[in-house]
């Protein structure tokens, strides 16, 4: 599935070793540049230089039935069939941030029929301030998360990411049968899941 390799830049991630499971549906706040407090800023304004870098991906198309080597490592987290055809979403790479404690980054790996995608996400583990950071070129997308709390099919995907990096014993199984083990790590389950978008400003 190697029609063509892009790569975006985007993300965020936290904490060595937690665990997460649930959340709530999201409440979008839409507000370009809003600003926002704490580690989310932190968060975000680390983030802009990756979002901002020109691409570095080369998009080559090649014949439909041509393969894309998966990397080593990679943990595949879903796998769905859409219109478009089948679907399958995974993770690598998993790196500690070394200048944020407790984030870490990690390579998003979107597999089509007709190509591959490959993202950099940030994501926090930390009891106090779980989330991921996500995006493309023209806007970061931070979504604060619930581990332990309940699990639906728009946050499912973010939850899985988030297990798969924090506690990777647990990648691959479904967030919803973790509130225990959430719960037993630190997390409330009790944390209310947001989403922020914050449009980057076209130079």
């Amino acid at each position: 599935m190697l029609t063509f390799l892009r790569m975006r830049c985007s993300g965020l991630l936290a904490s060595s070793q937690p665990a997460a499971a649930a959340a709530p549906a999201w409440s979008p706040l839409w507000s370009p540049w809003r600003a926002a407090t704490g580690a989310l800023a932190l968060m975000a304004l680390a983030l802009l230089p990756a979002v901002l870098a020109p691409a570095t991906a080369a998009e080559n198309p090649a014949p439909p039935d041509a393969k894309a080597p998966r990397p080593a490592g990679l943990v595949i987290l879903q796998e769905k069939l859409t219109r478009e055809g089948p679907v399958a979403v995974g993770v690598f790479g998993a790196k500690a941030d070394p200048l944020m404690p407790g984030t870490w980054s990690v390579q998003i790996w979107e597999e089509k029929l007709d190509r591959v995608t490959i993202a950099t996400d940030k994501i926090r583990c930390g009891p106090q301030e779980p989330m991921r950071v996500t995006g493309t070129a023209s806007r970061l997308i931070v979504r604060e998360l619930n581990p332990g709390g309940p699990i639906t099919s728009s946050n499912r995907l973010d939850h899985l990411i988030w297990w798969a990096v924090c506690v990777p014993a647990q990648a691959g199984k479904d967030p919803a049968t973790l509130g225990a083990l959430a719960r037993s790590l630190g997390y409330s389950g009790q944390l209310v899941e947001r989403e922020e978008v914050l449009v980057v400003p076209r130079r």
